[in-house]
């Protein structure tokens, strides 16, 4: 009998989705979302083929940073439910197959947080080494994350007469984890919600969680990451880190762990692939994303990358070149206020690309079909828009669009006690809704839906070795995911014209084809491995090899 080590790894092949309870359904009529809301649309997401569900923080807040910024780590906002909520909640996730994990912002707390309050009471507070505090400020500063909004990453304590380290926002001061008591706290609150049902945490802003405090010196601050994980998977085999670690890929794969140490990540976002293939899109051209995605350092096979379309901040292109950027810029994002701290936009994709379907399908077929795992934004799944009036990052943060009623379908309260207000333009909720796309075969929910459904019976793509096709089209990105049961393969064409090419797939069964995971159609592949395929404009094919020993259905 072979034994696999498949079903064990199961992000593997997962679905993830994110979404923001407060945002997502309004049951008991306060204008914000919360637990028994989500509760009630747990069949959409098992319908849509979500596998694991990734929570935006829920924990008490004065939401100065939309939650971010956390006064008990141990605690769920009393806006969102109790703990009974949040615990039915999970069993009924449990019921339809779906995992949760859940943000993790252990890098700083909210100035609110009582740790804090006590904290700049006194320079002889017991929790005054839970901070970061200097005298005055090193005279070479870390670079600003929100420039624009913050002059200085050091905030003056009049009480106290010291400067306080915050890596983002003064409101959101930095915890010392040079302090042992500050790891076993981080500890606890990870063992506390691993005890809830939670099968990992998304680690929010990696390297800075990990970053000595100016002047100290803790030897390898990787070592802390390690001891995490290691702390994880003793109290849970299955649980993960996904890491949001937006770094070239040689930094990427210093946190997943050399292959001579223990494991540290066990997924990152794929910030690097994501960037350029918004490059690719706007210049019709595969070949930065081509580029990108062969220059991807091996990993250990128990270790993944996560492909994303746009996530819950600013869709970040600080890895492209500025005069790159600057080519996004203009195409996708022409006004200034689409643009944030000279390096993101804060638009969804439907409206950048002007609601052509073509193009949105196009990318979330991409998303799907790269190697990895593929992670949607609450609302992707119709096409939802962004609301300028709710300002900066949060633009794309509005309520689930659930029908063409009143706030959406959201609450039923007046809309100025909504928590966030949905857009009033061409993607208002008369326009885009979940109830307008659920009958729909031809629309974007519908293809969501076969994408994910079809990405989760095509295990390569998880958990296949990847390859490059080689062709003679600039606007062609063509690939393979092989493994020992079998073959993926995907074709993609960013150019607004239909194109013709061939594929040699090399050495392959003598009655070997390729079976179309979106129709009933085969193509025969000759006597020298070749194959001829047609794409439509930005149009996109999945493919399956068969042969007379393969018993999948396709």
């Amino acid at each position: 009998m072979k034994i696999s080590a498949r079903g064990d790894l199961w992000w593997k092949t997962a679905v993830v989705y994110c979404l923001d309870v407060e945002k997502y359904l309004d049951w008991n009529d306060d204008g914000v979302g919360d637990f028994e809301g989500l509760g009630h649309r747990l069949d959409h997401l098992a319908e849509l083929g979500v596998s694991c569900l990734w929570l935006m923080p829920f924990q008490p807040s004065p939401r100065r940073d939309d939650g971010y910024d956390i006064t008990d780590f141990q605690a769920i906002d009393p806006r969102l439910g109790t703990f009974g909520d949040f615990v039915e909640f999970m069993r009924m996730a449990r019921d339809r197959g779906m995992r949760v994990i859940i943000d993790f912002v252990m890098n700083h707390t909210s100035d609110r947080h009582p740790w804090f309050k006590d904290a700049r009471r006194s320079r002889d507070s017991r929790f005054r080494d839970f901070y970061v505090w200097r005298d005055k400020p090193p005279k070479q500063q870390q670079q600003l994350v929100f420039p624009g909004e913050e002059r200085s990453v050091w905030e003056h304590d009049e009480r106290t007469d010291q400067y306080y380290l915050h890596s983002f926002y003064r409101h959101q001061p930095d915890l010392n984890i040079a302090n042992p008591d500050v790891r076993d706290e981080i500890a606890k609150t990870m063992g506390f919600w691993l005890e809830l049902g939670v099968s990992g945490f998304r680690v929010d802003a990696v390297p800075f969680l990990i970053a000595p405090p100016d002047g100290v010196d803790i030897g390898d601050p990787h070592e802390f990451l390690r001891d995490l994980r290691r702390f994880l998977q003793r109290r849970s085999s299955e649980a993960i880190l996904l890491g949001e670690v937006n770094l070239p890929y040689d930094g990427q794969l210093d946190f997943f762990g050399q292959p001579d140490r223990p494991a540290e990540l066990t997924m990152q976002f794929d910030f690097p692939a994501m960037q350029r293939m918004y490059l690719s899109l706007v210049r019709e051209d595969a070949t930065p994303l081509a580029e990108t995605l062969a220059s991807r350092p091996e990993i250990r096979v128990e270790a993944q990358f996560a492909n994303f379309v746009r996530n819950h901040d600013e869709l970040t292109l600080d890895q492209l070149s500025d005069e790159e950027r600057t080519e996004v810029f203009d195409a996708l994002a022409p006004e200034e206020w689409m643009r944030v701290y000279g390096r993101g936009i804060v638009r969804r994709l439907p409206p950048m690309v002007d609601g052509d379907p073509r193009r949105i399908e196009l990318m979330y077929s991409l998303m799907f079909a790269l190697p990895g795992t593929p992670v949607l934004f609450y609302g992707e799944e119709i096409g939802m828009g962004e609301n300028p009036e709710l300002g900066g990052r949060m633009a794309v943060r509005g309520p689930m669009q659930w029908s063409d009623e009143r706030n959406g379908g959201f609450s039923r309260v007046p809309a100025r006690k909504l928590v966030a207000k949905p857009p009033t333009d061409g993607y208002a909720p008369e326009h885009v809704n979940v109830e307008a796309q659920l009958h729909d075969d031809g629309s974007l929910l519908s293809r969501i839906r076969s994408f994910a459904h079809r990405y989760r019976s095509s295990p390569e793509i998880g958990w296949g070795a990847f390859e490059l096709l080689e062709h003679s089209e600039r606007s062609v990105l063509a690939h393979r995911m092989s493994a020992d049961f079998g073959s993926f393969i995907a074709v993609h064409n960013f150019a607004p014209r239909p194109v013709h090419l061939e594929l040699s797939l090399g050495e392959v069964a003598e009655d070997a084809r390729l079976s179309d995971l979106f129709a009933d159609t085969a193509l025969p592949i000759d006597d020298r491995g070749r194959v001829e395929i047609e794409v439509g404009a930005y149009g996109y094919r999945w493919f399956r090899t068969v042969d007379s020993e393969d018993r999948r259905l396709t």
